[in-house]
């Protein structure tokens, strides 16, 4: 039987496992102290919680959340990126700190996407799909252009009529 702490430490990643719209798992063996803290920074500033936990204590919650096929997606020394309201952004944020910091030894494992498993070889997948925000002005730029086509339809008639009256002007002034 867990002791106490351990009992809370469960249910505090429970509860995350059970709020957070996205988990990704990574594998951060060789990281050296300066990168860790960089790449916790960087996450911090997204809003987004990313802890070392230990992988018994991780698997009993995961199970305790209805997760049960985690075995696979933690490998090595283990630590977790929970997201919250942008699924994606996690993995793209881990692949560009990757990619910027020329780091080999750092490796996302897998993740867990709106209930569904994905393995190393997906998650390069997810973080090629556009964020939420990208999504969004997306959308509001698609729901504007019909509204800017009508304004821009009503101004041409208005500017027609101007150089209609114009003319006019000019043909009775000579």
């Amino acid at each position: 039987m867990p002791n106490p702490q351990k009992e809370q430490v469960i249910q505090e990643i429970s509860s995350k496992f059970a709020s957070s719209d996205a988990v990704y798992f990574t594998d951060y063996k060789g990281l050296n102290v300066e990168l860790m803290n960089d790449l916790r920074s960087e996450f911090f500033k997204a809003g987004i919680e990313f802890k070392v936990y230990k992988k018994t204590l991780t698997k009993i919650a995961a199970k305790n959340a209805g997760y049960d096929k985690i075995d696979d997606l933690i490998d090595g020394q283990m630590a977790i990126a929970f997201a919250g309201d942008d699924a994606v952004y996690p993995a793209k944020l881990m692949r560009d700190f990757i990619k910027e910091k020329k780091i080999k030894t750092f490796a996302v494992t897998g993740c867990i996407l709106e209930g569904q498993y994905f393995g190393a070889d997906k998650v390069s997948s997810i973080a090629d799909l556009p964020t939420r925000d990208e999504l969004l002005a997306k959308l509001a730029r698609t729901l504007s252009t019909p509204m800017v086509n009508v304004v821009n339809v009503l101004q041409a008639s208005m500017r027609n009529m101007v150089g209609v009256l114009s003319a006019l002007k000019d043909k009775k002034e000579q």
